[in-house]
């Protein structure tokens, strides 16, 4: 829907450029600044002798931020800059453009029709496009792609059905029995754009035409009969399994024509940590893979996991990068890792660029589970985060803490990485945060040098044997704990971030809309449609108002029990201390600096505090961090991801030195962008919060500018 706001304002916005005589607009063009995924600007005019000045120009509060602890909106959008308007999402997945010189809102379009959104919408930015038939905003909405005008903000009428295509179709599978969405933004390639998926469906990539919406290519992550890797799954997986989706995002290199994937693992939710139905290594799952952008034909491929029980999902988009070897310059792919690992592959060919070994490891104690017996590991560079954690390890924080943690540290196995999970527990360090995240790496093409935000939280992986809730008639919480607490907890306290509370439902949706998501899933959620309409009602009166009722396998589709699975996960859980600190001594959180040409360590600082330590003189001890960095030709890195002490850092990329911080309203946890207007450099931050439970989220846009030609601070806000 159009907002009120004139439409001249967008034809101020877009002549911002003619406004100072030999001034020059830079853009922030896509996510992550270009396709490349460098995070990287030419600017300069900010540098290590002015950083210190910058000031807010404006802010943008989206009135969209909603909930509180582990139920509340966030705000992750990295948005997009293209002739001086700003395109970005709000916590409530609204699609709004700015003027990017003073926060003005120039339009803002509404996917939900003015219906209330009470669930988290996650996304983390939006793709531009401009061609002779206008310029055009591509976004992801719940199952659907969107394509608006970027002038009006209206749909484009002429692409797929009148503006949307529906991400569950071209499947191969019934649109009713999976669920399907996007988290990040895809890459275009001449007239094709190019998506993953998150959700609880099979994680084909493909290529939609951007003037009709048309599905061009399709590439199947789980191998169909006659492709390669399909001897890698079960006979049957590619008619069932789900999971080997692209959440993370893409690189493309438009000169070769080469789009670079990476993949998530070969199970989803439960199916993460227990793989007996999924016997084989599961090519593509965990799997770095480039396509011919203009087809979908594999061009080459290499797998970082085998048979994956760690859910190791590639987590960010790969770098492309560029090494010296032997004195001739190399094009090379750089992918992070949550492990804390950087593999970095010959661009063309996807030869490692440093040895990789394949390491022993033991196999599973659990029946049926087939654990890989070898992983690859790279020699080089060096780990950016720990690798296993050790009782010299552990927190020292107080006497009392230490204690506690000892003694539930004893009965874990903690011998590093990819120790199949167990029914005791076993220590995964870095845990399912990572190690490195979704806001990936920053190349700097100058130096070399590999920027790489980090966690070191420990967690604990653990499998338990499955209820049986196929004999008599199960009551409604046996239901619960069968499908719904391997994520949410038996306690219903949920887990993470990705996985809410479910404790006061009833405060925040209806029964009809508990029964919906239930029954279509919602982002990682798969769906239970399954269980049948009676089992999802008594499961939604047990959520919402504590009922308990036994329900009769005969009204059911399939019986209550559809996954007949042995084992399944036992529920998302941090190893933490018993006042919620990490149990591993610090850093909790780190910012690293690799050197790619040797694949040394350049420089490591801890990274973000917890204030309430830091004011009991405990400062400096790292934080949790979702967020990735963005560089300047004049040498700064500028990164806020820190979750609990909500700042916004500027740092010294030769030395790690902090040069500049100041405080945001709510933590800015996503990847800032960095243009220049009329000759002003602007550096913008998504304030969205929504990672510590303890806060309040927001939902604003704010802007940093050194003072000039900005006479003063713009505010600008809007009510929902």
């Amino acid at each position: 829907m159009r907002s009120s706001v004139s439409v001249a304002l967008f034809a101020v916005a877009m002549g911002l450029g003619q406004l100072a005589a030999g001034a020059r607009n830079v853009d922030w063009p896509s996510y992550n600044g270009g396709p490349e995924n460098t995070h990287f600007s030419p600017l300069t005019q900010i540098d290590r002798t002015n950083v210190g000045n910058l000031r807010q120009a404006w802010s943008y509060d989206t009135g969209d931020a909603f909930g509180e602890g582990a139920s509340s909106s966030e705000l992750e959008c990295n948005p997009v800059v293209v002739d001086g308007v700003m395109y970005a999402t709000t916590p409530k997945m609204r699609l709004i453009a700015l003027n990017a010189a003073t926060g003005e809102l120039l339009w803002r379009f509404d996917p939900w029709n003015g219906r209330p959104v009470h669930t988290k919408q996650r996304s983390r930015g939006v793709v531009y496009w401009a061609g002779p038939e206008g310029r055009r905003v591509f976004a992801v909405a719940n199952q659907y792609l969107l394509a608006l005008d970027a002038h009006t903000g209206t749909l484009v009428r002429s692409f797929g059905n009148l503006g949307r295509v529906d991400l569950r179709d071209g499947l191969g599978r019934a649109p009713g029995t999976v669920s399907v969405t996007e988290l990040t933004p895809g890459v275009i390639y001449k007239d094709v754009l190019i998506l993953g998926s998150t959700g609880f469906a099979p994680g084909d990539i493909r290529a939609y035409d951007v003037h009709t919406g048309a599905l061009r290519w399709s590439f199947h992550t789980i191998p169909h009969p006659g492709e390669l890797g399909y001897d890698t799954w079960p006979r049957d997986a590619w008619k069932s399994a789900h999971g080997a989706n692209n959440w993370a995002g893409m690189a493309l290199d438009g000169e070769r024509g080469l789009v670079f994937v990476p993949t998530g693992s070969g199970g989803q939710a439960d199916k993460d940590f227990y793989g007996a139905d999924r016997k084989g290594d599961n090519l593509f799952a965990d799997t770095l893979v480039a396509l011919r952008a203009a087809t979908g034909k594999r061009v080459w491929h290499f797998q970082v996991v085998h048979h994956d029980l760690w859910d190791r999902d590639l987590p960010a988009p790969p770098t492309l990068v560029s090494v010296q070897r032997a004195g001739r310059r190399i094009d090379g792919v750089a992918q992070v890792t949550k492990s804390g690992l950087v593999y970095v592959l010959d661009r063309q060919t996807g030869r490692p660029l440093f040895p990789v070994v394949e390491r022993a490891y033991p196999p599973s104690t659990i029946p049926g589970e087939r654990a890989s017996r070898r992983q690859p590991y790279p020699t080089l560079p060096a780990p950016f985060a720990r690798q296993r954690l050790t009782a010299e390890q552990l927190t020292q924080r107080t006497p009392e803490t230490r204690t506690s943690v000892e003694k539930e540290f004893a009965g874990y196995r903690s011998e590093g990485q990819f120790v199949p999970p167990d029914l005791l527990g076993v220590v995964l360090f870095p845990g399912l945060d990572g190690g490195a995240e979704w806001g990936g790496a920053a190349f700097e093409p100058h130096s070399h040098l590999l920027f790489v935000n980090s966690n070191e939280m420990p967690w604990i992986l653990k499998l338990r044997k499955r209820v049986d809730a196929t004999v008599g008639a199960p009551h409604a919480s046996t239901l619960f704990v069968d499908h719904c607490a391997t994520c949410h907890r038996r306690d219903r306290a949920g887990g993470s971030s990705e996985v809410p509370s479910l404790i006061g439902l009833a405060d925040r949706l209806s029964k009809l809309e508990v029964m919906s998501i239930i029954t279509q899933g919602s982002g990682r959620m798969p769906s239970q449609a399954l269980l049948g309409p009676a089992a999802i009602s008594a499961v939604a009166d047990y959520l919402l108002y504590g009922l308990d009722e036994p329900v009769s396998a005969s009204a059911n589709v399939v019986g209550p029990s559809v996954d007949h699975s042995a084992y399944v996960f036992d529920g998302y859980r941090k190893f933490t201390d018993p006042d919620g600190y990490p149990a591993v001594a610090p850093p909790w959180g780190t910012l690293t600096a690799i050197d790619l040409d040797t694949g040394s360590v350049r420089w490591t600082i801890p990274f973000g505090e917890y204030p309430q330590l830091a004011g009991k003189g405990l400062p400096n001890t790292g934080s949790e961090n979702y967020g990735g960095a963005v560089l300047t030709a004049s040498g700064l890195l500028f990164i806020a991801a820190t979750v609990y002490d909500r700042k916004l850092h500027a740092y010294d990329t030769e030395t790690g030195a902090l040069l500049w911080e100041t405080a945001l309203p709510a933590a800015g946890n996503a990847t800032p962008a960095l243009y220049s207007i009329a000759g002003q450099e602007y550096l913008v931050i998504a304030a969205g919060g929504g990672k510590d439970v303890h806060s309040r989220p927001g939902g604003s846009y704010i802007a940093f500018s050194l003072p000039g030609n900005t006479s003063h601070a713009h505010r600008m806000s809007n009510s929902p």
